[in-house]
């Protein structure tokens, strides 16, 4: 029962084959037994099981819709009313939500049903999830492994199994690096197609929220319910909604596929390449065609981006100070040092690494030449995504250059670490909708993902093709063993 997709129980929970509190017990129950791999932070079981009782008197009565009844997980960084929301960080362990954040609403109003809250790197900064202050999250289909990050524990929770589906939120990769090294469909919608009032902010221009499921189509009906202009968000786009649905089925027979040669370097791992390689030769069996194309400013993603998401976070952080709500440090003199003392204790070191070089490159002295360069430097990235779309509809290529790696083995070396957003920061620098789909396993049985990046505001195109390819392969059906 529990490894099914969202599709897939909806179906049976219409049938009466099991009942939404049925699942929601045996779901919670499976997540007690795994805690091993570390991916929740908070189960909400009462909750839970009040959402699902709802559910199924609106099942009863012929009411409700396709994700009524329907079990997922938030990620801890997204407020929810009356539980703690903890962005993995020591400095809000403590602190409740006096409100929920939209996307949490909108797909409570769905008739989801809200597991608990998952792992994640502190505050989003990672891409291992090893950065929590409440520890690392093992990846399912290697225990000492990483689920990547910063939406591991999400990741990890639908690989296991101990959910169909979970939110994310997507900086630099977020939800489709993790996606890829737990063999999951994750996805990562334009910038302002899902609102970010209520999601604890990282980087402001480059924060969103998203989805991971088993397939494509389940991300399609949960991105439809968690979709849509909110004039709470600033940053909300005030453009209707496509239906994702019904778009899966149209043809990709004709579509072309833009593949960047900057994707396929020396530095990709040669399994996770052929696997690509042979991934795209199955869409041109579709129907799809595929062009080369050039993204020259490509390389310059890394450090354009570790030069702008710092700069945004030194300032969103800021406000974790120990006056209003959070962690407040026990011994200090006067308002400065319990600032300091506060801020020391409550944050963790790649927090406080990202915190010192946001500061820095925002000083006097040297906005213009990190700041302002960054900003022209994201201008060519965008303006590189727009020139190649001129001529394709989606541009494929891997979703991280390796498998999922040792926990511990890059924590000591931060390049190589936020190396492992090669391929996916770029998406969030032009604010363009993303997604990483399975493609295959290493020789290690480890997952590897294929990258789907769309046109603004044509997160339609991406899913539709990654639902053909996964019609016709099935890398998103394979489970690790022992959570069947």
């Amino acid at each position: 029962m529990e490894c099914r997709t969202v599709l897939e129980h909806s179906q049976a929970l219409k049938e009466r084959e099991y009942s939404s509190v049925e699942l929601t017990q045996a779901l919670l129950e499976k997540s007690r037994s795994c805690a091993g791999l570390n991916a929740f932070i908070t189960l909400t079981e009462e909750q839970a099981l009040e959402q699902a009782s709802h559910a199924d008197k609106l099942i009863a009565k012929g009411e409700g819709g396709p994700l009524t009844g329907i079990p997922l997980v938030h990620k801890d960084l997204f407020c929810t009313k009356g539980v703690r929301t903890t962005c993995g960080s020591r400095i809000l362990d403590n602190f409740i939500s006096p409100y929920d954040a939209t996307l949490v609403e909108r797909l409570e109003q769905a008739g989801m049903v809200m597991l608990g809250k998952t792992n994640m790197d502190e505050f989003a900064m990672g891409s291992s999830t090893e950065n929590s202050y409440y520890g690392p999250t093992r990846n399912p289909w290697g225990h000492e492994r990483v689920p990547g990050g910063s939406s591991g524990g999400s990741a990890a929770a639908v690989a296991a199994r101990l959910a169909p589906a979970a939110t994310g939120t997507d900086t630099g990769g977020s939800i489709r690096q993790p996606a890829a090294l737990c063999g999951l469909s994750g996805i990562k919608p334009s910038y302002g197609r899902v609102s970010r009032y209520g999601m604890v902010a990282f980087a402001s221009s480059l924060d969103q929220g998203g989805v991971m499921a088993l397939t494509s189509e389940d991300c399609a009906y949960v991105l439809q319910a968690m979709s849509g202009f909110d004039k709470k968000d600033s940053t909300s786009i005030d453009q209707p909604v496509p239906d994702y649905v019904n778009a899966l089925s149209d043809s990709i027979s004709g579509k072309v596929i833009g593949l960047p040669k900057e994707f396929f370097t020396d530095g990709v791992d040669e399994e996770v390449a052929q696997a690509i390689r042979e991934s795209i030769s199955m869409l041109e069996g579709l129907g799809a065609r595929t062009i080369d194309i050039d993204l020259p400013n490509s390389a310059a993603g890394i450090p354009c981006y570790y030069v702008l998401a710092p700069a945004e976070a030194s300032s969103n952080l800021a406000r974790f100070d120990g006056v209003r709500y959070g962690h407040r440090a026990s011994e200090y003199t006067d308002i400065t040092e319990m600032y300091e003392a506060t801020r020391s204790e409550g944050f963790g070191p790649e927090v406080k690494r990202r915190l010192l070089i946001g500061a820095y490159v925002l000083s006097i002295g040297y906005f213009e030449a990190y700041y302002v360069k960054a900003q022209k430097l994201r201008r060519l990235i965008a303006d590189d995504f727009s020139k190649a779309f001129e001529k394709c509809d989606v541009i494929v290529g891997p979703t991280a250059p390796t498998t999922a790696f040792p926990i511990g083995l890059k924590t000591d070396d931060p390049v190589q670490m936020y190396l492992n957003d090669v391929f996916t920061n770029s998406a969030n620098l032009a604010g363009l909708p993303a997604m990483s789909i399975p493609a295959g396993f290493d020789g290690q049985g480890l997952p590897i993902g294929m990258h789907l990046i769309g046109k603004y505001l044509d997160e339609a195109t991406i899913l539709n093709v990654a639902h053909h390819y996964q019609l016709n392969t099935d890398w998103h059906r394979r489970i690790p063993e022992g959570y069947a």
